[in-house]
């Protein structure tokens, strides 16, 4: 039987703040069901993957479609499990943006789909409701696109301590952070920061005053301006900005969802602020966020989960990470987007387990794959044995900035702490005007 794929189109995020949230709730719309074929096996393995499809953070799903057409071939044919070919059955429900409906759909998976795997993405909102789900039902999971500390603290755990059921292959704050260090180190400033952060998991990660950014900027000589928590889904940053303006920073940082980015920056133009360095986390993931802000948005800056200059090959499809960017492009007609290379990352991890659990329908078998696994994927080599956070396998993080050349925004490496990523093309250079 033929493998099916049922998504609704993504459509593109035009400039204005309303069309930014209609475009987002646009995304992949319906739930997405692919199958492989009937074996005379026990029955398919399978797998539920809860994601953001629609809402404010749908940007984490706008490759979703593509990343499980990039996989269907191998999917179809079945899973070599203990020289029998299981199919496999991937799930995919819509958390919506929101952690209680991101919790509610992780149950159906379990109790209703009787998943083996359970896979999440999309920040701390999409990933820590799904694996507290996993670990009360004892089912493995595997999550990507979220800082371990969100993961570990978030959930009452310590990297000594860890989970029973849950996993992730992600980067750390001390990541975003050496990135963030490695863009500025290159820019003449005041060393003074201001700090933007929601009062949402993430946001609450970013500013800890224990291994959140406070204490590592303080540490490095700069002289923090903390805003405060704002409430999420803010649309007027007027008290924000006239903070930083009053404390005269040269740099402004934070995390936030596009929209909220969208208004924040889109006032600051208006009220004259104009830092000389702007790096936000997770709104400038994606080139439709600078699209939105037009002009404004040349020369701000971001932490890079994935680019296409990646040294890395999925060891499932073959493909190197340039290979899958430059699919994108000519399948979709839009540029790359880093979350392709997370999301075919997870899957390849997923197809991986299954095969080598021996009995997929067992959690301990599946845990037990889970922790010996050893594999190369598009995002960098996953090894949770290697680790020393207990459930945690890092993955690298570069820091970019975005240029607007020919009319269209790329997004230049500019800082490689690690080395061992993409590699740094270009210094950061300061915001025009």
């Amino acid at each position: 039987m033929a493998m099916r794929l049922c998504t609704r189109a993504i459509r593109r995020l035009e400039p204005s703040r309303r069309q930014f949230l209609t475009g987002a709730a646009a995304a992949l719309a319906a739930p997405a069901l692919l199958r492989g074929r009937a074996f005379a096996a026990d029955g398919p393995v399978r797998i539920g993957f809860v994601t953001p499809q629609t809402g404010p953070l749908a940007f984490f799903g706008e490759p979703d479609a593509f990343v499980l057409k990039r996989f269907e071939k191998l999917i179809g044919a079945g899973v070599q499990v203990n020289g029998t070919t299981r199919p496999i059955e991937i799930i995919v429900k819509d958390s919506q943006s929101n952690a209680n409906r991101a919790a509610e759909v992780a149950s159906e998976l379990l109790l209703e789909n009787e998943v083996s795997l359970l896979l999440a993405a999309g920040g701390p909102d999409t990933v820590n409701p799904v694996a507290d789900q996993a670990e009360a039902n004892g089912t493995p999971m595997i999550a990507t696109a979220c800082s371990w500390q969100s993961f570990v603290f978030g959930r009452g755990s310590a990297p000594d301590k860890g989970f029973d059921w849950t996993y992730l292959f992600a980067f750390g704050l001390e990541d975003v952070i050496a990135a963030y260090m490695g863009l500025w180190s290159t820019i003449e400033t005041n060393k003074r920061i201001g700090i933007l952060l929601p009062n949402d998991a993430d946001g609450n990660a970013w500013g800890d005053a224990k291994f959140g950014f406070p204490p590592a900027l303080a540490a490095a000589g700069y002289e923090v301006i903390d805003t405060g928590r704002y409430t999420p889904m803010l649309d007027d940053f007027t008290a924000q900005i006239s903070a930083l303006k009053s404390a005269g920073v040269d740099i402004v940082m934070g995390t936030m969802i596009p929209p909220e980015f969208f208004s924040f920056w889109s006032q600051s133009a208006q009220q004259g602020f104009k830092p000389k360095v702007a790096t936000i986390g997770k709104a400038l993931l994606l080139p439709s966020t600078l699209e939105a802000v037009g002009d404004i948005g040349d020369g701000l800056s971001s932490e890079l989960g994935w680019h296409p200059t990646y040294p890395f090959t999925s060891a499932a499809t073959g493909e190197t990470a340039r290979d899958i960017a430059s699919a994108w492009e000519a399948e979709t007609g839009r540029q790359w987007i880093q979350t392709i290379g997370l999301k075919h990352a997870l899957l390849d991890l997923a197809i991986d387990v299954v095969g080598r659990a021996g009995n997929p329908q067992d959690p301990a078998a599946m845990i037990e794959a889970i922790r010996a696994t050893d594999r190369e994927t598009t995002l960098g080599r996953a090894n949770w044995a290697a680790s020393p956070i207990r459930n945690v396998a890092k993955a690298p993080m570069v820091g970019g900035q975005w240029r607007k050349t020919e009319g269209r925004f790329e997004l230049v490496v500019c800082s490689n702490p690690g080395g061992a990523a993409a590699p740094a093309t270009s210094d950061l250079l300061p915001l025009k005007g």
